[in-house]
């Protein structure tokens, strides 16, 4: 067995005014038995430094490794190839957690045997330090066991942050090579291994909105990159007998995160002709993620049951069907930069 219950992996670059902060709440966490991997990826700031000095004030808890920049994904996979503990989780050097947060998500999946287990998490501007939003809140204190039938899974955020992973079903999964979207390929190629699910409905985690991040920034280089790796995950679900089974949750989330996320940020760049880029985009999902235009789960009989968000989902694949894709997306931005209401699927 393990020594440690939980590796935490931070992949530390730059931001050296916000690191302490997140280093602090870390190393203060209630959670006896856990290691905090700090991987600096090049930082040109006095980030390096920072966390040497936690290594030196902490050496039991906090192990400090230097490497050349290469990019958020390689050093998530440095500290995940490093980690020894039972479970593993990934924390952002500009955001920090809630003292227990490391606590709760580890007994509440050990509790439930669980092999992921889930918190709330509350999205606040950096700026103004004002609250945006607290998701996945409404999930209760429930466990779920992966099911085809169910697409409850689909509305689980695909940041790794809010989350504990059990380690040993990690063994053959990496963050892929490409911005931006790699936290969501992670996540659902580990569902081939997930059997359970543990939800923490509290607002264990802080997570600062930069609008200069990568996530905020879509060019057309990423759209391709996503649709490359999409396909490279539908590869590994065959490859591991799961295809068949995860069919229509694998394509509601190709329509979910492609069809609707994406294509909301790319229409912020300019040099994108987003109306053409939406066209090819269905053709895409229709060549490779096809059911959801017939899915199950996007039928007005389903969806008025699940609840407003489902509802909103159903009459978005109707305009999206109706090729009424870029009303949508000029219907979004509205709501989103005129009448500032927070919209996450």
């Amino acid at each position: 067995m393990s020594q440690y219950k939980l590796s935490i992996v931070v992949a530390v670059y730059n931001l050296e005014e916000y690191l302490p902060r997140c280093l602090d709440a870390l190393v203060n966490q209630t959670l006896n038995d856990i290691e905090i991997l700090c991987v600096d990826d090049g930082s040109t700031d006095s980030a390096p430094q920072i966390i040497d000095e936690y290594e030196k004030k902490y050496p039991q808890k906090v192990k400090a490794f230097h490497k050349e920049n290469g990019g958020e994904f390689t050093t998530r996979n440095y500290g995940l190839e490093r980690a020894t503990g039972e479970y593993v989780s990934f924390v952002d050097t500009d955001d920090y957690v809630e003292p227990n947060w490391a606590e709760k998500l580890y007994n509440t999946a050990k509790e439930n045997d669980a092999d992921l287990a889930v918190c709330g998490f509350e999205r606040i501007d950096l700026k103004t330090n004002k609250v945006i939003a607290k998701n996945m809140t409404k999930m209760g204190n429930r466990t779920i066991q992966i099911n085809p039938n169910d697409d409850i899974i689909a509305f689980i955020n695909p940041a790794p942050w809010n989350k504990i992973y059990r380690r040993e079903m990690l063994k053959d999964i990496r963050f892929s090579s490409f911005r931006g979207f790699n936290d969501m390929i992670f996540l659902l190629s580990s569902y081939v291994y997930v059997t359970k699910i543990a939800f923490v409905p509290d607002v264990l985690y802080h997570y600062y909105l930069r609008y200069d991040s990568q996530i905020h920034n879509v060019n057309i280089d990423d759209i391709k990159n996503f649709k490359k790796y999409l396909l490279e995950l539908k590869e590994f679900y065959i490859k591991h007998n799961k295809y068949e089974e995860m069919k229509q949750i694998l394509d509601l989330l190709a329509f979910i995160h492609l069809g609707i996320s994406v294509m909301y940020r790319a229409s912020y760049d300019k040099t994108i002709d987003i109306k053409q880029t939406m066209k090819e985009t269905i053709k895409y999902l229709d060549e490779n993620f096809c059911t959801w235009r017939k899915s199950r789960f996007l039928t007005f009989r389903y969806s008025i049951k699940k609840g407003f968000k489902h509802f909103c989902l159903w009459g978005i694949s109707i305009m999206y069907k109706l090729n009424l894709y870029v009303l949508f997306i000029k219907m979004y931005r509205f709501l989103v930069d005129k009448l500032k209401i927070d919209i996450k699927f």
